[in-house]
C-alpha cells in the first residue's frame, strides 16, 4: 500500500484528505476535462452524494455534473462509514434514482449520461426495477462477498478477517475458501432471473426496459398500518410531456471538445520531427489562456506507446509564450519538458507524473519576478514525480499532495505543502500561512530572510532542523539548475550564499555551519 500510494512506510496518513482542487462545478468541470485529456478513452464518473433534507440541492448537483461533461454518474446508499445514519437506514436507492431521473429528463440531458447504481442490489429483482426507474449500471459488493465466504464481521479494517478476504495477514489468508466459480454461479442465476422478469415484461433488450417507469405498479390494497397514506407518485413520477419525447437512456456520446485542444496541433508537430530527429520534438508557439491542459494529452500518447516509464529526460521539449490556461502541464511522464514564458492559471503540473515544467516571465521584463505571482492556486497538486521550476510567487496550496516531484519555487501563499507525503520543494522567498498541514513525507527547503516562518509554519507533523552537508549539495544543485533553466536572479545571489555553505561544509566546520543557519538572516531551513 505504501508503495501504490506513494507514501512512507510507517508513517501515518490522513485519509482520505480534502479535494482542495475542487470548490466549484466549474472546478469540477476542469477536473473531468483534466482526466479525459489524460486518456481520451477512459469514462469518467462523478459520484453523488445524498444529503438529507436537501432534495432540490442534488436535484441541481446532479444536473451540474452532467453540464460539467461526465460520461457516467454512480448513484450509492447504505455506506455507513460515509453517510449518516439516517441515510445509511432509512435512505431507498429508489428515491435517489428516481429524482437523478427526473432532473436529467426535465433537463433534456438523459440521452448524454450513463447512470450508474449501487447500493444493496442483491436480485435479479433489484436490478429490474434499478432498470425501470433509469439505471443503466449496476453494481454488486455484498451479495458477491458473501458468496465468496465473507461472514459479515465488519473487521475490515483490522485486518482480522476470519475468512481472509479483507486482510494481509497470511495465515488469515490461509483460511480463505472462496472460489471465482462462485461468484460466476451467483451473476448467472442473477441474470436468469432478469431474463425472467424481462420475458414477463414483454421486453427483449435491457436497452427497451430502461426508464420505464410507467410499468412499475404499486399494490392497492395495503392494509399494513404502517403503509397507509404513502404516497409513490414522486417517486414514478415521468416528466414528459405527452409521448415519449426524450430518451430515457444514453443514446449519443459526451462531447468533451477535445478536437479543439492545443495538444492536437503538438501530437502532429512531435510526431513528424521524431520521423527526422532522434530527439523526438521540439516545438515553439504561443498558448493563451483558452488553452487548457496543454501538453496532458500528448503525455498520453508517450505513456499510451511508451508505457509509465515514459522517455529519456528531454526527449520532447515544447517552449511557449503568453499566459497558460488552467491545468498547464498536467499529469505529464517523463521525457516531456515543457517551458512557459509568461504565466499560468490554476493546477500547474497536476499530477505531474516524470515530466519537467518550467515557466519563467517574458524575456525583457521590468518587474522582480520574486515579488510577483507567476502561477495560479493548486501548483503540483498530486505530484508523483518530475520536476517544476518557477521563476517567481505560486499562489495558495503549492504541492498539496505532492508525493515524489521535485520543485523550486519563490514564494507561496497559504497551505504550501499541505498533505505531502515525498518529494522535495525549495522554497526561495515567503510563505503563507498554515505551511505544511498534515505533511507525512518528504522534504521542503524554505528561505527564512525574515524570521516569520516559525510562525507560518504548521509545526504539528514536521520538525524544523537546520541543513546538514548533503541537504546542502542539493539545494545548490537544484538552485543552479534553477537558475539555468530560468534566469533567476534571485538564485544566482543565493547560490553563491550556499556556496560559502558547502564550502565551510567540505572544511569539516559542520558545527559552524548550524550555528550559522540558526542566525544568519538569509539562511535556508528544511521543514
Amino acid at each position: 500500500m505504501p508503495k501504490v500510494r506513494y507514501a512512507t512506510p510507517g508513517v501515518g496518513l490522513i485519509s482520505p484528505p480534502p479535494h482542495h482542487d475542487i470548490y466549484s462545478i466549474e472546478d469540477l468541470a476542469e477536473l473531468i476535462y483534466d482526466l479525459k485529456n489524460a486518456n481520451p478513452r477512459a469514462r469518467i464518473s462523478v459520484k453523488l452524494v445524498a444529503v438529507s433534507g436537501r432534495r432540490h440541492d442534488r436535484g441541481r448537483r446532479r444536473e451540474g455534473a452532467r453540464r460539467r461533461d461526465s460520461d457516467f454518474r454512480p448513484r450509492r446508499r447504505h455506506r455507513r462509514l460515509a453517510a449518516d445514519q439516517h441515510q445509511a437506514r432509512r435512505r431507498a436507492v429508489e428515491l435517489g434514482l428516481a429524482e437523478a431521473q427526473q432532473v436529467l429528463l426535465m433537463n433534456k440531458l438523459r440521452d448524454r449520461v450513463i447512470v450508474q447504481v449501487d447500493g444493496q442490489i442483491k436480485t435479479g429483482r433489484d436490478v429490474v426495477v434499478a432498470a425501470l426507474m433509469g439505471a443503466e449500471e449496476f453494481g454488486f459488493a455484498t451479495a458477491p462477498l458473501v458468496v465468496s465466504g465473507c461472514v459479515m464481521m465488519r473487521v475490515c479494517h483490522l485486518n482480522t478477517c476470519p475468512v481472509g478476504i479483507a486482510t494481509q495477514d497470511p495465515a488469515l489468508r490461509a483460511q480463505f475458501s472462496g472460489k471465482p466459480e462462485f461468484v460466476i454461479n451467483f451473476f448467472r442465476f442473477i441474470a436468469e432471473e432478469v431474463r425472467e422478469y424481462m420475458a414477463a415484461l414483454g421486453f427483449r433488450t435491457m436497452d427497451e426496459m430502461i426508464g420505464r417507469v410507467d410499468r412499475l405498479k404499486v399494490r392497492d390494497a395495503i392494509e399494513h398500518w404502517k403503509a397507509k397514506g404513502l404516497d409513490y407518485s414522486a417517486i414514478l413520477h415521468e416528466p414528459r410531456d405527452g409521448a415519449r419525447t426524450a430518451p430515457g437512456r444514453k443514446t449519443q456520446p459526451q462531447d468533451h471538445g477535445l478536437e479543439q485542444a492545443l495538444d492536437n496541433e503538438l501530437i502532429v508537430a512531435c510526431r513528424r520531427r521524431a520521423r527526422t530527429s532522434a530527439a523526438g520534438g521540439a516545438r515553439a508557439g504561443r498558448s493563451g489562456n483558452v488553452h487548457r491542459a496543454v501538453g496532458t494529452m500528448l503525455g498520453y500518447e508517450v505513456t499510451r506507446r511508451w508505457g509509465g516509464a515514459g522517455l529519456p529526460d528531454d526527449t520532447i521539449t515544447v517552449r511557449f509564450t503568453g499566459s497558460a490556461g488552467q491545468s498547464f502541464g498536467a499529469f505529464v511522464p517523463r521525457g516531456i519538458t515543457l517551458a512557459l514564458e509568461g504565466d499560468a492559471n490554476d493546477y500547474v503540473g497536476k499530477g505531474l507524473s516524470g515530466g519537467r515544467i518550467v515557466v519563467a516571465p517574458p524575456r525583457g521584463a521590468t518587474f522582480a519576478a520574486e515579488d510577483n505571482v507567476i502561477a495560479g492556486n493548486v501548483a503540483l497538486y498530486g505530484a508523483t514525480s518530475g520536476e517544476a521550476f518557477i521563476r517567481g510567487v505560486a499562489g495558495e496550496r503549492f504541492a498539496v499532495r505532492n508525493s515524489g516531484a521535485t520543485a523550486v519555487v519563490e514564494g507561496v501563499g497559504d497551505h504550501g505543502c499541505e498533505y505531502m507525503t515525498g518529494g522535495r520543494v525549495v522554497v526561495l522567498g515567503r510563505t503563507g500561512r498554515n505551511f505544511a498541514a498534515g505533511m507525512s513525507g518528504g522534504i521542503a527547503y524554505v528561505l527564512n530572510a525574515t524570521h516569520e516562518f516559525e510562525r507560518r509554519c504548521n509545526p504539528e507533523l514536521v520538525d524544523l532542523e537546520p541543513l546538514d552537508r548533503e541537504d546542502l549539495a542539493f539545494v545548490h544543485d537544484l538552485i543552479a539548475q534553477h537558475v539555468a533553466l530560468t534566469g533567476s536572479h534571485l538564485g544566482a545571489r543565493l547560490r553563491l550564499d550556499v556556496d560559502v555553505h558547502v564550502a565551510a561544509v567540505h572544511e569539516g566546520d559542520a558545527a559552524r555551519l548550524q550555528a550559522r543557519a540558526r542566525d544568519d538572516d538569509g539562511r535556508l531551513t528544511p521543514c
